[in-house]
């Protein structure tokens, strides 16, 4: 039986859709009549039980071609902002959600959230290689962490080539928000044999676009960034449960676990709060607090 405090399943299934609908966590709790600390404290709930689903879920994976790339955000402040922010929290500045997704069956294998270094590729792609049942081929863009990271992971059990971007100048007077123009691609073979034509970073590059526009805190030029890295994380692990078992991809017209064999079914937030309820022990008086009706 809920307790007293807690709140049920729908009002619960109602703020994690919300959240992954590209709602803020205020305007989520506006509009669910609850109080931002109850958002607050569901987005860790679900968070920390979206990884270890995740983690339990998304193994043995037979895929062909798998994707990589990195998306930039930042927490707090950005980097050149963190040193005279106030009261700057750990893992203020610039944060990087690193994402591997499978091309036919845009699977979410693997997600990553920390720095752009060396050990955070080592830690993504080891996370990846441990997720994959066969070979595979894969592909990066040019970022040179990827090189030692994918040895280290799969030594030569792979075909893997990267897919440097050649830029050249953005538009006059677009320098501030415009990207540069890409004037060329080129192809470099780094492991094994990888089919030409299947070297491509566009599936995880339009996989960038989705969690831009549905999560909030990854939208550019306005203050709905992340204040906390542990929340960025937690919704990232959110985003990708509802992505990978929820949300009926447009072109598969089935979910990408389903499109993976790793699921006959569609599965529903309402099912995933359920089991959530069943491995977490009744919270304490007060943990969640509704708004009253106005």
């Amino acid at each position: 039986m809920l307790g007293m405090n807690k709140l049920p399943v729908a009002k619960r299934v109602q703020i994690l859709s919300l959240l992954c609908e590209g709602s803020s966590m205020r305007a989520t709790a506006r509009l669910t009549d609850t109080s931002i600390n109850t958002v607050s404290k569901l987005l860790v709930d679900a968070g920390r039980f979206c990884a270890g689903f995740h983690d339990a879920k998304v193994q043995g994976v037979k895929a062909k071609r798998v994707q990589v790339d990195e998306i930039w955000s930042f927490t707090y402040a950005k980097q050149r902002n963190v040193n005279g922010a106030k009261a700057a929290p750990d893992g203020a500045g610039d944060t990087w959600t690193w994402t591997g997704i499978e091309a036919d069956t845009k699977l979410i294998v693997s997600h990553f959230v920390g720095g752009r270094d060396g050990e955070c590729a080592k830690a993504f792609i080891c996370d990846l290689a441990g997720r994959l049942a066969n070979r595979v081929q894969l592909t990066s863009d040019g970022h040179k962490a990827y090189l030692q990271a994918v040895e280290d992971a799969f030594g030569d059990d792979v075909d893997y080539a990267m897919l440097e971007k050649l830029f050249g100048q953005a538009p006059e007077g677009q320098r501030r928000y415009s990207p540069p123009v890409i004037v060329g691609t080129r192809t470099r073979c780094c492991t094994g044999n990888p089919d030409p034509k299947h070297v491509s970073t566009s599936y995880a590059e339009r996989q960038n676009l989705t969690m831009r526009m549905h999560m909030r805190r990854f939208t550019r030029l306005t203050n709905a960034f992340s204040k906390k890295f542990e929340n960025h994380a937690h919704m990232v692990a959110i985003y990708a449960v509802w992505y990978n078992w929820i949300r009926i991809h447009k072109t598969l017209r089935v979910t990408p676990a389903m499109a993976a064999g790793l699921t006959d079914r569609l599965w529903t937030w309402g099912e995933i709060v359920e089991m959530m309820d069943a491995e977490q022990p009744a919270p304490k008086r007060g943990t969640y607090k509704s708004v009253p009706s106005r």
